[in-house]
């Protein structure tokens, strides 16, 4: 059967030749479309508008076979191994951030399938993982630690918890042979005692959570493994041994073909580093992939249900291995019983409903997929190089800070232009939602105490399921700071909402609605993602009576609204009544000069620009 016959066959020149006939419609003058509709991103690789079949970068190999492209794994069911009743697919796997036995249960019972324990100051004590961990199955439920420096300590309470029961363990220590012996160790106890256990998580998130790009956390998740490698091995494992002792973690975004092909080249680039090594039969790199925590909003959250599905989701297609849902109110405080219960129920919808975990590597073949894969591993290799000419991810941290700093600067001038946009927050603002509170998890309740008012189903308890952190007040490792995209948007509305009565601005609409709507709902969307209200003077052309209107307001500041035909005849008498009612400042939504018009708001201008010189006229002190 062709699945094309009957359509006449066409090739790139002839579709080049109708997209600049339809480019050159719509006032685009332009010899190449490709040009004309490409895109770049962070790492500089170009997203154009058509592949096809010659874009294919070469053969990808087969699932579970050396470079491992397109999976680590033969087999669609990974927990098979296990033994585990379950649909095929990943493993299920939730973090817990305080001693809460019954939220570990509650999630065990209701789809996870693996636990992540962060252990140390401000979250689990040591001593406490035995009463967490009370009546976990440890041979069925894999534990993976977080626990920084107290990795030794809190791998020997894990081992003492597995010979008391006299059972076996799998998962990750978390520790790292690079940072001391202990790791080492640790590994080395690993391989002769617990196969199913691994010693190492090389975990690249902080360089997402920094605002690097994706090459970037790519880069610096090998060159950190390779420093693993050297360690462990040194200290006595071989390199086939050392390569399995390692699990990478990395960040999963609402941008789904980024996260596909992220991690797609991760095990691309770490087979070669196999390769290298003399043990490519060792290369399949295991992945965790975690929803990413710069892109939660604190504001209108329940958009980050969508935003984690759709990580969720591109992690799977991508081949993790074991995927974390972070729960959509996560970046507010210790998440509630209802989003846990939401943020495992994205994975089972997917796995369970979708049968997402049935297909190996479902984006493979795609022409756009596999060119954006090679290109990105392309960069993440150039740049895996500069820090190894560095001399290494230890020493290279000026350099990788450097660099994840450029990235964050175009980010941060993207974001305030609004070619990122943020539904909820720099776009489509909802002034009116009611706040969303959570408990910070030094508040966390005790086990056994009583519960916080919002946990208001049968699972009770909290736990912690994100790292929450406003734009670069707080650090990771290395001094990496950590952001959220949303919070200069979030930061005006919380000053916003401060206020006794919210700042407002003055829409003068001029003309009939069909003139002036447009241009007035893209100004009110604009101020409003600043927190401030917008009051319109609806339709009309008369200066005396839209600065009536204005004056009747209470406004200060206040914005034009209409069509270019009507600001040639209007503009100037209405900004100079505007002027005489009061108004500090008049705007212009949309492009041109007018008497009495201070400056203009137009698609593509710098709203944080705009709204924090508008907090300024309106004497709301930043």
């Amino acid at each position: 059967m062709e699945l094309a016959a009957g359509f006449a066959s066409i090739s790139r020149d002839g579709w080049r030749a109708l997209a600049v006939e339809v480019l050159r419609k719509a006032g685009v003058e332009t010899g190449s479309p490709e040009e004309a509709l490409s895109r770049t991103t962070y790492d500089g690789v170009t997203v154009a508008p058509l592949y096809d079949a010659d874009d294919l970068p070469g053969d990808p190999g087969l699932p579970g076979a050396a470079p491992y492209l397109r999976g680590s794994r033969a087999l669609a069911d990974r927990a098979a191994d296990r033994g585990a009743d379950r649909a095929a697919g990943w493993d299920v796997r939730q973090r817990h951030a305080v001693s809460d036995p019954e939220a570990v249960l509650a999630d065990l019972e209701n789809g996870v399938t693996s636990l992540w324990l962060v252990v140390g100051d401000g979250a689990i004590p040591v001593g406490s993982l035995g009463a967490v961990l009370k009546d976990v199955y440890l041979d069925l439920a894999p534990v993976v630690l977080e626990a920084g420096d107290l990795a030794r300590e809190a791998a020997e309470a894990l081992f003492g918890l597995a010979a008391a029961r006299g059972t076996t363990l799998s998962g990750n220590l978390g520790a790292s042979g690079a940072r001391g012996p202990g790791g080492v160790e640790l590994a080395l106890c690993c391989a002769a005692e617990f196969p199913g256990l691994r010693a190492v998580t090389v975990d690249a998130t902080p360089y997402h959570d920094a605002g690097g790009s994706d090459a970037e956390e790519l880069g610096c998740s090998i060159a950190r493994g390779v420093a693993e490698l050297r360690a462990l091995t040194a200290g006595g494992l071989t390199a086939a041994q050392a390569l399995g002792q390692i699990e990478f973690r990395y960040a999963a975004t609402a941008d789904q073909f980024a996260t596909i092909a992220k991690l797609r080249a991760a095990r691309r680039l770490w087979a070669r580093v196999a390769e290298v090594c003399g043990a490519p039969e060792a290369g399949g790199q295991r992945q965790h992939a975690v929803t990413s925590s710069a892109m939660m909003t604190a504001r209108d959250p329940w958009v980050n249900m969508l935003r984690t599905t759709l990580a969720c989701f591109a992690a799977g297609v991508g081949g993790a291995e074991a995927v974390t849902v972070q729960p959509f109110d996560a970046c507010l405080g210790l998440p509630d019983a209802f989003s846990r219960r939401i943020a495992r129920n994205t994975q089972s919808l997917l796995l369970e409903e979708s049968g997402l975990g049935r297909v190996i590597d479902p984006a493979g073949g795609s022409w756009y997929v596999e060119r954006r894969t090679a290109d990105l591993a392309e960069a993440a290799w150039a740049f895996f190089q500069e820090i190894e000419a560095a001399g290494g991810i230890a020493e290279a941290g000026e350099l990788v800070s450097a660099r994840i700093a450029a990235t964050r600067a175009r980010r941060d001038d993207d974001i305030a232009h609004r070619r990122f946009p943020i539904t909820g927050v720099s776009e489509y603002p909802d002034l009116d939602e009611k706040p969303l509170r959570r408990p910070s998890p030094e508040a966390a309740p005790a086990p056994g105490s009583a519960r916080h008012p919002a946990e208001d189903s049968a699972e009770t308890g909290e736990h912690g399921s994100s790292r929450p952190a406003a734009h670069g007040d707080a650090e990771g490792p290395g001094g990496l700071p950590k952001v959220r995209y949303a919070e200069p948007y979030e930061r005006l509305r919380d000053l916003a909402d401060a206020r006794p009565e919210r700042p407002k601005v003055f829409l003068a609409t001029i003309g009939p609605l069909a003139a002036h709507t447009a241009r007035a709902a893209f100004a009110a969307n604009l101020f409003q993602a600043g927190g401030l209200a917008t009051e319109t003077a609806g339709p009309g052309a008369d200066p005396e009576q839209i600065a009536t209107a204005f004056a009747v307001s209470g406004a200060t500041v206040a914005c034009l609204c209409s069509s270019d035909k009507l600001y040639a005849q209007h503009a100037a008498a209405v900004a100079t009544a505007l002027r005489r009612a009061g108004a500090r400042k008049v705007w212009l939504a949309g492009k041109g000069q007018y008497e009495g018009v201070d400056a203009n708001l137009h698609a593509g201008c710098d709203a944080l620009a705009v709204l924090r010189e508008t907090f300024d006229d309106l004497e709301v002190t930043r």
